[in-house]
């Protein structure tokens, strides 16, 4: 919360006991590169926090005196100012820094700073800022009192726009991509494990990663700012898709616990079933041999009519297998409810996470950008 300028600070007194005879008009003013030389305004930055004069080649002041015993004093200052910033609606917001000048020792009695008429601040034509603008500039006073006294004072309000297409393409953007790749894994085969998880780790550490990049070169604040309420509900969307894969997970093996105790199930009807058969055929041989025969082959003899007549009463009639269906098979290895779950999951998310993404950003950039106007 500070900002660097560079400035050449100029202020110009009346000192009547430097009249001098400038002859005939001949002499304009005279110049003087010592300023203890002549009394001086005990001037100071009150929110300066280092500062240095300028010495190359020669130190840059000078001070002329006129006829009149108008002296104008004139240095190059490098300054480096505090500027409390508020930081709610960072990387959408406008910050008003100042530049105060106050007397340190003299009062208001002694002496008063006024703003020259006219164009007392003067701002470069090609000033360029990297990450901000200079919408404006105005001038005030801002006298304070003390125990000992009121004191004069000076202001310059100085109105900066922070530029955000810089956030844009390296915070937003970025962030966005991240979120949409890791809906990637939605439309991965619920099988392939190292690939959803290896994609939902991977955005999920890329976003951290990012997210404490933006608050390093941040100071740390109280409150919440904008770009934390971005990168955090992009953190919770990438979060919330390896939580989806985690459940989807959980409703796959579910299905194979179901699939294999229906397969075990299936297998000992099966068995069941076959063994009643078995049974009931072997009491039918039983009974038909106490009146028969005991447990012969049976070999019709051609013209034998009793033989034809005991191969008849010794016949079992059973169904024959039918043939096996492979979709059937295939399909009864998945209870159809709950294979269906796991991907009905997929599908749900695959519409839900992009809706409330574009709702979030629909209220995020209205909210902010209308708190933003407010503000102007």
């Amino acid at each position: 919360m500070e900002y660097s300028v560079q400035l050449t600070f100029r202020e110009q007194w009346l000192d009547e006991r430097l009249k001098f005879d400038d002859i005939g008009g001949r002499l304009k003013y005279l110049t003087l590169t010592e300023a203890n030389r002549v009394w001086m305004p005990d001037l100071f930055f009150s929110n300066e926090k280092e500062g240095h004069f300028h010495n190359i080649i020669m130190p840059n002041v000078y001070i002329r005196i006129f006829p009149y015993g108008s002296v104008l004093y004139s240095i190059r200052i490098s300054l480096t100012l505090a500027c409390p910033m508020n930081l709610k609606l960072y990387p959408l917001d406008r910050q008003v820094c100042s530049l105060r000048m106050a007397s340190y020792g003299w009062t208001t009695a002694d002496l008063v700073f006024l703003w020259k008429e006219g164009d007392p601040v003067q701002v470069v034509k090609n000033l360029h800022l990297p990450r901000f603008t200079l919408e404006k500039f105005l001038t005030d006073y801002c006298n304070s009192k003390t125990n000992t006294g009121e004191y004069s004072c000076l202001k310059v309000d100085l109105l900066f726009k922070r530029e955000f297409s810089y956030y844009l393409i390296q915070i937003y953007i970025p962030c966005c991509m991240l979120v949409i790749v890791s809906w990637v894994s939605f439309w991965l085969d619920q099988g392939a494990v190292p690939a959803r998880v290896s994609l939902g780790v991977t955005t999920l550490l890329t976003m951290a990663t990012q997210t404490s990049g933006i608050n390093a070169s941040l100071p740390p604040v109280s409150y919440t700012k904008a770009i934390d309420v971005w990168t955090g509900v992009c953190l919770t969307f990438v979060f919330g898709a390896l939580l989806e894969f985690a459940l989807v997970n959980y409703a796959s093996r579910s299905a194979d616990r179901a699939a294999d105790m229906h397969r075990e199930n299936m297998k000992k009807k099966r068995r069941e079933m076959e063994q009643a058969s078995l049974d009931a055929a072997s009491d039918l041989l039983d009974t038909d041999s106490n009146a028969t025969f005991a447990m012969k082959p049976l070999v019709r003899h051609p013209g034998d009519p009793l033989a034809l007549e005991k191969l008849r009463q010794c016949e079992v009639h059973m169904q024959a297998p039918k043939r096996p269906n492979c979709c059937r098979s295939w399909l009864s290895k998945f209870p159809t409810r709950q294979c269906s779950r796991s991907k009905r999951i997929d599908v749900i998310s695959r519409i839900t996470f992009p809706l409330v993404f574009a709702l979030f950003n629909l209220v995020y950039w209205s909210t902010y950008l209308f708190r933003e106007e407010e503000e102007d």
